[in-house]
């Protein structure tokens, strides 16, 4: 199969290189204005008679001249278009001969009177303007129905993988906007596949300054790769939107409504989806919004001075499922629904949105894991199924308003409000002794669980009438609170010595609070011209208490066990002052700061809050803080960037109670009072080339990370009965190396694109194995390729191949040294048929080797589907999918860390046929049919 599909690809591409060769021309000239004076860097283009769909493109040189070469003979449209003139148009007829020269092409200036008519009568498929790619949507067919994310994945130097992941030019998009304004928050995904490709007028790339740099006028040197989608006239009047309706074989069901109605001032959109078809609609980091970092405010999250030092809140304490939430693997039921709207004027900005998911999963998961020790090694197996329930709403609110030219606030508000429940249960045995079972665990869990979190943040900025000077100051407080109630049962029996045979019954209340305050000032003087001094001041308290009461159950009785109950309370001070200089001119930006921290870590616990006695942890730590950074805009769409810090973290407050926990007799934990903050030297450097008139894009990138008194968990494992003991240290070294590069270029412009990458990644884990240290090496790397075809509206082909090797090293175990293989072929294809009929396969064969532990498994995914336009105006589709056609899909990873290698084989969602029907509001027009593999 391999073989097979390797060969496919090469075919391909020979055949794009022979069709590029015989019969063709090249078109040539020079573009002027009306004086004789020559127009670098103009676009140019040509585009078919009968649909002015593009068909080559490129830019003048520093003489105004052009070539399109290996041009098929045939009648086009050539178009120029120039920022201040108006776009210049002529017919192209091919001469005899293989060159083809329109001569000096004069341009006319752009008159303010000519300009209205100019915008709506001479609009060009794709213009250029400095580092912004802007493209005419009705230039690039897409199929009925289609949503913004097949639109984009039409466009030329634009990727859309399949999990929606957006990649322009290169780069990873960060921000998706709709007419400039938010849309349900900062997920580029949810106006990407909500939202419907007919709706969309132009589509504009640009690398947009960060937040920071906007409000302060003073550049960062960095920039943020973003796609704003400009509406058509007709959608901003009335409302426009969708519904879909399908059942299946299995009892497979699905359904999805949006609604959306904007204006020049105000968008109001509504979704909804419900489905038992593994559809999550949600990001996989969704229970990651209240870790403190505030990273979905865009970089608005008042925390002012350069990255190194930084504080992002510690632990995690809100009471989370345990089951991983609704992903692919498994099989869940999903709803969600939610509202977003936005106003805009020139002084205020209101952005507001509310999100509800509930998903109910069914994980079940085999697993086993290999565990190394010093001169020996031991296995474990288990079974496991999870059945949870998890529902989150998510409100949230962005307020901006110019009090007056000089003056502005922001107020951001954003919540989760989680509740649900999950049973576990699950059987393990570890094998030491060539197969002689050791131990083994029968756990039957049931929990219950809330939580409520909300961060608020406030800031003010000041502009004075001195170019550059600022003042900023923030206040923030942010909540985290949570409930859980576990019932634990487990039978544990130890082969080889009886008398540590257990038999746990117990009920586990759980309520932890975390209050965090955090305010920061910043500074801003020019002087010297193009230098700028900052100085800035972070502060954050932060005050946790957890309560754990844990009962031993027997019958309708319990009782308090006074081992594992346990009170806390944690509070935790943070200072960071410092200052920086910026030097900043013509594209080159380098900065050099230092600053001072202070971590002071007041802790108290006991086994019951109204103890007389705490034991207390009291901790104080000061350190310097570099940072460098280096942003070069070497113009003509490439960059240079590097920087280099140092990070400290404080070690939690879990982790230094010097209190040992064996809730789990088979894996027990225990806290070290005399950690220390843990650093790390980091540092980063990459250099991006996108060419607008060739579309190639280049960009390679390192990164090095050094670790200093990193905390990591010894393990002491008892060799006769296999039960492991971790215990929280200091230690340093251990390092991570990484370098990645990639290349994409059209192999014809608007018709073939190809994309090569690779990546390689150096690591160094330290850790101690019965108190002999452990050094684990393992060296990844990553080589794939992507080949985009779009001959035609009627058929399209996207294929994709990536190979993944990893090496694993183990200084104490040598002869358990592995290697790794993945590899993933994929392939798309879509083609129009007759009478508004369309076809689509998607095929993904997955390729799972690990030849130490003879595992070996190969998955071909196949689904298929057909579908037709149907209704006036084209307003329906009727549609039939047939998922996993050879019913061979199975989650599977694989992973190697520390001291052990683990394979997880989890049951999922496969063959099933499903039949859906479409309507669409306004209607759409018709081409061919992008989805993901």
């Amino acid at each position: 199969m391999k073989k097979i599909l390797l060969l496919f690809f090469l075919c391909l591409q020979i055949g794009l290189v022979q069709a590029q060769t015989g019969g063709r021309f090249t078109l040539k000239g020079v573009v002027t204005d009306t004086s004789g004076a020559t127009l670098p860097e103009a676009t140019v283009m040509l585009l078919l008679p009968k649909d002015s769909s593009l068909v080559n493109f490129g830019r003048t040189n520093k003489e105004g001249a052009f070539e399109l070469k290996n041009l098929k003979r045939a009648q086009y449209i050539f178009k120029v278009s120039y920022v201040g003139f108006v776009p210049y148009q002529e017919t192209v007829n091919p001469k005899d001969g293989d060159v083809t020269d329109l001569g000096r092409m004069k341009m006319k200036v752009l008159q303010q009177e000519l300009y209205e008519i100019v915008i709506k009568t001479a609009r060009a498929p794709l213009s250029i303007r400095g580092d912004t790619v802007e493209f005419d949507a009705r230039a690039f067919k897409v199929p009925p129905g289609s949503t913004v994310e097949d639109l984009l994945r039409k466009l030329p130097g634009m990727q859309v993988d399949a999990d929606g992941n957006i990649k322009a030019q290169g780069e990873e998009v960060k921000r998706v906007t709709v007419d400039g304004k938010r849309f349900f928050g900062d997920d580029p995904k949810m106006a990407t596949k909500n939202l419907p490709a007919e709706a969309i007028n132009k589509v504009q790339v640009f690398n947009g300054k960060t937040e920071q740099s906007k409000v302060t006028g003073v550049d960062d040197g960095k920039r943020e790769k973003t796609v704003n989608l400009e509406l058509k006239d007709s959608h901003k009047k009335g409302g426009f939107g969708k519904a879909i309706a399908g059942v299946g074989t299995d009892k497979r069901l699905e359904g999805k409504v949006s609604y959306n109605r904007f204006n020049d001032k105000q968008q109001f959109a509504l979704l909804g989806f419900g489905n038992n078809t593994n559809q999550s609609g949600i990001a996989r980091n969704d229970y990651q919004d209240f870790k403190g970092s505030q990273s979905f405010n865009w970089g608005d999250d008042g925390d002012f001075g350069f990255n190194s030092g930084r504080y992002y809140g510690g632990d995690e304490i809100t009471i989370q499922p345990n089951w991983g939430g609704g992903g692919s693997e498994g099989f869940t039921k999903n709803f969600a629904g939610g509202a977003n709207y936005n106003y805009d004027d020139k002084k205020t900005k209101l952005s507001t949105s509310y999100f509800y998911n509930q998903t109910k999963a069914i994980m079940d998961v085999e697993s086993r894991t290999e565990n190394f020790l010093t001169n020996d090694s031991y296995s474990s197996i288990a079974n496991s199924k999870t059945i949870g329930f998890t529902g989150n709403h998510r409100p949230s609110l962005r307020f901006e308003k110019n009090i007056d030219s000089l003056n502005t606030i922001i107020l951001i508000s954003n919540s989760r409000i989680n509740s649900g429940d999950d049973s576990f249960n699950s059987f393990q045995q570890s094998f030491l002794n060539e197969g002689n079972a050791t131990n083994q665990s029968t756990v039957r869990n049931v929990s219950e669980y809330s939580s409520f979190a909300m961060a608020n943040l406030l800031i003010y900025r000041h502009k004075f009438m001195k170019k550059g000077r600022n003042f900023a100051a923030s206040v923030g407080y942010n909540i985290n609170n949570g409930d859980e109630n576990k019932n634990l049962r487990s039978d544990n029996v130890f082969f080889q010595d009886s008398t540590r045979n257990s038999i746990i019954n117990q009920l586990n209340e759980t309520e932890s609070t975390r209050g965090n305050f955090k305010g920061s000032l910043s500074y801003i003087e020019p002087f010297a011209k193009k230098f700028f001094w900052e100085t800035f001041y972070n502060y954050s308290m932060r005050k946790d208490k957890v309560d754990r009461d844990v009962f031993n159950v027997s019958g309708t009785e319990r009782e308090v066990n006074p081992f594992l109950t346990r009170f806390y309370s944690n509070d935790f001070t943070y200072n960071r002052i410092g200052t920086s200089v910026r030097y900043s001119n013509k594209g080159f930006n380098v900065a050099a700061g230092l600053a001072g921290v202070q971590f002071e870590l007041r802790g108290k616990f006991a086994a019951d809050k109204a103890a007389a006695d705490f034991m207390r942890v009291s901790k104080s730590y000061f350190t310097f803080v570099p940072n460098v950074s280096i942003n070069y805009d070497l113009k003509n769409n490439r960059y240079i960037y590097a920087e280099y810090g140092l990070n400290v973290r404080e070690p939690s407050i879990t982790d230094l109670q010097p209190i040992i926990d064996n809730s789990n007799p088979l894996f027990i934990t225990e806290g070290n009072p005399d950690l220390i903050p843990s650093s790390s030297h980091s540092v980063y450097a990459g250099y991006n080339m996108f060419n607008p008139a060739t579309f190639m894009n280049v960009y390679i990138g390192l990164s090095y990370n050094y670790n200093v008194n990193q905390i990591v968990y010894n393990r002491t494992v008892n060799v006769e009965n296999l039960i492991t003991t971790t215990k929280p240290i200091n230690v340093s070294g251990g390092y991570s190396y990484g370098t990645y590069g990639g290349f994409g270029f059209p192999l014809k412009k608007t018709k073939a694109t190809m994309n090569l990458n690779a990546s390689v990644n150096l690591n160094n884990n330290i850790t101690y194995i019965n108190n002999v240290e452990n050094e684990t090496n393992t060296n990844s790397y990553n080589f794939g390729t992507r080949l985009d075809l779009t001959p035609s509206d009627a058929f399209t082909f996207y294929g994709n191949a990536n190979w993944g090797f990893s090496n694993s090293e183990y200084s104490i175990n040598t002869n358990q040294n592995q290697k790794i293989f993945n590899a993933t072929y994929g392939a798309d294809v879509n083609a129009k048929g007759p009478r508004d009929i369309y076809f689509n396969a998607r095929f993904n064969y997955r390729i799972y080797k690990n030849d130490q532990f003879g595992f070996d498994q190969k998955l071909p995914i196949l689904n298929l589907s057909v579908y037709k336009i149907i209704l006036k105006s084209k307003k329906g589709e009727i549609r039939l999918t047939a998922n996993d056609v050879f019913k061979k899909n199975l989650g599977i990873t694989q992973n190697v860390n520390q001291n052990y290698y683990t394979e997880r084989k989890v049951a999922t969602l496969s063959r099933y046929f499903m039949l859906s029907f479409t309507y669409n509001m306004r209607g759409v027009t018709a081409s061919v049919k992008r989805n993901n593999f």
